[in-house]
């Protein structure tokens, strides 16, 4: 019996291992990379959900940033780490747009990663500054086939999901707007609110305390449904049948993993994401709790490559 004991702690490797053989702490601690800056909704939705699988692993998980090249510097990082459990990554829609946005990436989205699960999902919402003559989209596909090239959409950063969101509603709905981008949603923001551009997707976060203000005009939310926040606000979908476009945040481990170890890593994850305070916090930044299984994971982000890919080349972006 003893042996055994001492064979299955060898199997589970060094992340639940060193859990049970130690207090957690004096176990080294897990590594959550973010390919984000600080502050932003990635980490924060990392730092959501640190300590509550912390608390499922008996180990202490730690959140590290490492911003740079949208999201590829943190994802090479762990695509490249052992896959021991010790190190993993917090990603976001870029893991799936990346793959079409740039010629070549120093890993393979798919082959170099093991899907965990998908931690939250989170829609936008379509706003016009409250000059603008249209009070939903039907309008404002009106308006725009008649003023094609004179409506502009703010945009945060080129290649994000809010960039492609507008995008993919342009090749829907069949018209041209024209697409200025900023460095950084805040200053995309505030274009928008001074009227200097007409039009935004902004994360419902970023403009909920302004549409409620009645500093912007909510027109349609991308998600496939309403959503509680906004319950008189259409989803896009309602004018422009099949759109929807929603960010999402999701834990990957390096790929090749054992797959009991992953199993485990899942399942704790997936148990954190269900737990009362990960859910409000996840809430509180306008995102919907999500905690998939790695299978469905995986077959979501491998029809995300897909669906991004056409987007991608129908706008012609290209890396900043």
């Amino acid at each position: 019996m003893r042996m055994k004991t001492l064979i299955g702690l060898v199997f589970l490797g060094p992340l639940f291992g060193v859990a049970m053989a130690q207090a957690p702490t004096s176990a080294a601690p897990v590594r959550i990379l973010v390919g984000a800056p600080a502050g932003g909704t990635t980490d924060t939705m990392a730092r959501a959900l640190a300590q509550a699988l912390g608390q499922q692993i008996g180990r202490s998980v730690v959140v590290e940033n490492k911003p740079g090249v949208g999201g590829n510097l943190a994802a090479e990082a762990v695509a490249k780490a052992p896959a021991d459990g010790n190190t993993l990554l917090m990603s976001f829609t870029s893991h799936a747009i990346n793959a079409s946005l740039y010629p070549s990436l120093p890993f393979d989205p798919i082959k170099d990663f093991t899907p965990l699960t998908m931690v939250s999902s989170s829609p936008s919402v379509l706003v016009a500054h409250p000059s603008l003559p249209v009070k939903n989209v039907a309008e404002l596909v009106k308006l725009a086939k008649e003023k094609p090239g004179q409506l502009n959409f703010a945009i945060g950063a080129l290649g994000s999901s809010l960039h492609l969101a507008g995008d993919s509603f342009k090749m829907k709905a069949g018209v041209f707007i024209v697409n200025i981008p900023y460095r950084g949603t805040a200053p995309a923001v505030q274009d928008v609110l001074a009227g200097q551009v007409e039009l935004m997707f902004a994360a419902v976060g970023n403009a909920q305390a302004h549409i409620k203000a009645g500093k912007l005009r909510a027109l349609g939310v991308t998600s496939p449904k309403r959503l509680p926040a906004f319950p008189d606000v259409p989803a896009i979908s309602e004018t422009l049948p099949g759109y929807e476009s929603s960010a999402w945040f999701g834990l990957f481990a390096p790929g090749r993993m054992n797959p009991e170890l992953a199993k485990r890593l899942s399942d704790a994850a997936r148990a954190a994401i269900q737990s009362p305070e990960v859910r409000r916090r996840i809430e509180h930044e306008g995102a919907v709790p999500a905690g998939n299984s790695p299978q469905e994971f995986a077959k979501f982000v491998e029809s995300e490559i897909v669906r991004w890919r056409t987007v991608v080349q129908y706008s012609g972006a290209k890396p900043e």
